[in-house]
């Protein structure tokens, strides 16, 4: 598929550019209420200084996604020695003892009984340079789906993998979540990819750098074929249980091959990341929830925002006020117009005057990945597009592509068969949604097709066509 279009540099003069977590808030202030008095249950303030990054946790089930991320999150003073201490006895009580350090992330009661991520878990911590945002995905393949809603947000991943023997294996045999999610990510427009290799304190491996290498080897010529640059690839060796190389360096003894940086070093000393901050706003909803008004969740894919800001909710263009911005759970400055019933997941924020495209109808580039038959005309799978999830269907088959020079094969062929590259027209069976071209902003036109729990097709957005249903203009 195509390269990342590069993107203008980011400024951090306006917060909400570099946001990784944007909340906007619709509440009932009151009149004589300055905006400096607005309440705020927060004591803490983000340190807008930082560059703001979101980082999901992918891989395959089990292979300590969670477990990685709690322990952050404990030696960067997120979750305090008390509340640990807490989990563990809670972990004791479910004779789960090993898994008390997940519970920091894995928070309902469904986790925490199964050892399993469902939801999209949401956290945060700091280095000395950067705010990220964490988020774990679901490793299981029935939530494959939100697990794409997270690495829709992120900025960066880290593909944890399991070197305890037959585990590594599981992961990475077809069938395995270990490929899809790395596909995924990259798919979903993640650029940098981390990839620890997790449980190399595990009595099967000994901190063996044979078994590290042997992992590395076979993942490497793969991540490539997903699209991933050498240099946007990082690998390390860690122990998500012991802490071994999150914080700390694992004693030369114990581990003499790796001296590299730890995992918080090495996210510190990332390179700042390219943002389209001068480009009209695109803002797509990823979840909505009502406190004291309606607040909706997102990532700034293009353009800025402030406070007092007017914008319009596409596609049902409802006119909105921005009353309040947060990332994570802290307030960082402080949206009026709209209810809670009235927001889906999948509409986009905009300026005024400049709305995002809206139709039901568009063509897109796709690579067939896996299919068992050919596809025809008319064939219908389940559609991600940015934080939009919807059923469509392939309304025509234009032509077939080359996949090394781009260049047309076969117009108006009969049906598609894995690993054809093809260009095709998308109908929306569930109405009108927001798109965007990937050559215009590449985060608004990346298109996932999904079918009986697999992932199909990945590809890019190319051309925007007339809504065949109508279009509110209010």
């Amino acid at each position: 598929m195509e390269e990342d279009k590069p993107a203008s540099s980011n400024d951090n003069t306006t917060a909400a550019a570099a946001a990784s977590v944007s909340q906007v808030k619709d509440q009932k202030m009151d009149s004589e209420q300055s905006d400096d008095e607005a309440p705020s249950s927060r004591s803490a303030k983000a340190d807008t200084r930082k560059e703001h990054l979101s980082l999901v946790f992918v891989g395959h089930v089990d292979a300590g996604k969670s477990t990685i991320g709690g322990h952050l999150l404990y030696l960067t003073g997120m979750v305090d020695q008390r509340t640990l201490e807490k989990y563990e006895r809670e972990a004791k009580e479910k004779n789960r003892e090993t898994w008390y350090l997940s519970w920091a992330l894995d928070t309902n009661a469904e986790e925490r009984e199964k050892g399993k991520t469902v939801e999209v878990g949401r956290a945060y911590f700091e280095t000395n340079k950067k705010h990220f945002t964490v988020l774990d995905a679901p490793g299981h393949k029935s939530f494959v789906p939100n697990m794409i809603g997270g690495a829709s947000q992120a900025d960066l991943a880290i593909l944890v993998i399991s070197a305890r023997k037959g585990e590594f294996e599981t992961g990475f045999e077809k069938g395995g979540q270990t490929r899809e999610h790395a596909m995924l990510v990259k798919t979903a427009g993640v650029r940098q990819l981390i990839v620890l290799i997790n449980k190399m304190d595990d009595p099967t491996v000994q901190w063996a750098e044979q078994r590290y290498e042997e992992c590395k080897s076979k993942l490497t010529p793969f991540l490539r074929k997903c699209g991933f640059a050498s240099s946007s690839l990082y690998f390390m060796p860690c122990s998500g249980l012991t802490g071994g190389w999150l914080r700390d360096s694992v004693p030369e003894d114990v581990c003499p091959w790796y001296r590299g940086p730890t995992l918080l070093d090495y996210l510190d000393q990332m390179p700042t990341l390219s943002r389209l901050s001068d480009a009209p706003l695109r803002l797509p909803i990823a979840d909505k929830y009502r406190d004291m008004g309606t607040i909706v969740m997102g990532r700034i894919e293009a353009g800025r925002l402030k406070q007092g800001d007017q914008l319009l909710m596409m596609p049902n263009r409802v006119n909105v006020d921005i009353v309040g911005l947060w990332w994570d759970e802290l307030d960082v400055s402080q949206l009026r117009g709209v209810e809670e019933e009235e927001v889906s997941p999948g509409f986009v924020l905009c300026h005024q005057p400049t709305p995002c495209h809206v139709t039901d109808i568009f063509d897109a580039k796709i690579m067939i990945l896996e299919h068992k038959s050919i596809i025809c005309a008319g064939y219908s799978a389940v559609l991600h597009l940015h934080t939009c999830v919807e059923e469509v269907s392939i309304k025509l088959l234009i032509c077939i592509l080359d996949k090394k020079t781009g260049e047309k094969q076969q117009v108006r062929p009969k049906f598609l068969k894995q690993d054809q590259l093809a260009v095709v027209r998308l109908q929306v069976k569930g109405g009108n949604i927001c798109v965007e071209c990937y050559s215009e902003f590449p985060q608004m036109g990346r298109v996932t097709l999904r079918d009986e729990g697999r992932t199909v097709a990945i590809g890019n957005v190319v051309k925007i066509l007339p809504p065949t249903t109508s279009v509110s203009t209010d």
